[in-house]
């Protein structure tokens, strides 16, 4: 196939930055897991939820990471041991 149209010579467009991934150890009690998961889905962000209180495996990964209480949010290889906006916005470099 040929075409005699002349083409504009294609804009790139920004590559999106790629979110690191999201990983919150949570149990179905705690208010501050409820707060971050409404903050994370508030804010686009995808993220994993691992009830240590339903999974064996998630159990033994939170205390792998000498998990102490939840939430446990972890996001690429930072570990943040609460609920903390500031670290959670510095660390995905939202605004």
């Amino acid at each position: 196939f040929k075409s005699d149209a002349t083409q504009e010579p294609s804009t790139p467009k920004p590559k999106a930055r790629l979110q690191p991934e999201v990983v919150m150890y949570t149990t179905p009690t705690c208010g501050y897991c409820h707060r971050a998961k409404a903050y994370f889905n508030q804010h686009g962000i995808s993220f994993t939820e691992l009830d240590v209180t339903q999974s064996s495996q998630a159990r033994r990964q939170f205390k792998a990471l000498n998990g102490r209480g939840v939430p446990l949010i972890v996001i690429g290889d930072q570990r943040i041991p609460c609920f903390n906006k500031a670290a959670i916005d510095r660390i995905l470099g939202l605004p």
